[in-house]
């Protein structure tokens, strides 16, 4: 005969056994996902296609093209940036500027390894080293500023032919001296238009216009200093004419 005790003994270790039956099959249980389909936190994802998709798209285009601001899938922006900056870019954003800052340290989601996946992704399948092998490419950044003055004359050579004589728009490039615009853009952006260009809208870079005849360091910040000469001092509607 079972004794009071012997039968607690016995409920406690059934109880026990049944518990862990449950506990290891809750992975088996009906409609709980797999470990393989579970969604990963933000995080743990280190896939570049949905890194670049979720954080850099809206700005920069599906493929790197055809959007509001500067195309990525362009040689010659990967090569005169670099990697180490175009880190620094991703994670820190760009201060004055509508580049937001996507690394954790600047409020943003992403990791330092995945802003390095991010980066790598882009350099590996968009930079083209091949095409500017032994090509002397400008430095990113102005060494010293531009003369606006002497911009009348670079711009006049290397511009008018597309953006028409004072800037508002020729035959086949439209205003490069609108004031929203010139509002929403830095010097470096400027800076980075005229030596790149825009490959997504057949924009040559500096090299491309006149043929043949690249512009020089001095000519490529005296432009940038003429376009920011004519931008708003006060940001806002309605913006004075050009003169």
């Amino acid at each position: 005969m079972w004794t009071c005790r012997r039968w607690d003994r016995w409920r406690r270790s059934s109880t026990a056994v049944c518990l862990l039956v449950l506990v290891g099959g809750c992975d088996a249980l009906p409609g709980k996902p797999s470990a393989a389909d579970r969604p990963l936190r933000p995080d743990q994802v280190v896939d570049f296609d949905q890194l670049y998709g979720d954080n850099c798209s809206g700005c920069h285009g599906a493929n790197g093209t055809l959007a509001a601001a500067r195309p990525l899938n362009d040689p010659v922006y990967l090569a005169i940036a670099g990697p180490d900056r175009l880190h620094a870019i991703t994670g820190d954003g760009v201060p004055n500027s509508l580049m937001p800052g996507f690394g954790a340290a600047a409020g943003g989601t992403l990791t330092d390894q995945q802003i390095a996946i991010v980066v790598g992704g882009m350099v590996s399948r968009w930079g083209n080293g091949h095409e500017l092998a032994g090509v002397q490419l400008p430095a990113y950044a102005a060494s010293a500023p531009g003369d606006a003055q002497r911009g009348t004359a670079a711009f006049a050579t290397y511009c008018a032919g597309c953006h028409g004589a004072d800037g508002r728009g020729g035959k086949t490039a439209g205003s490069v001296v609108d004031g929203s615009y010139l509002a929403l853009v830095s010097d470096q952006a400027l800076r980075s238009a005229v030596i790149c260009g825009r490959v997504d809208l057949g924009m040559p870079d500096w090299r491309g216009q006149p043929p043949g005849h690249p512009m020089s360091e001095t000519e490529i910040a005296d432009v940038v200093a003429w376009l920011a000469a004519r931008r708003p001092p006060f940001p806002g509607q309605p913006y004075p004419q050009v003169e």
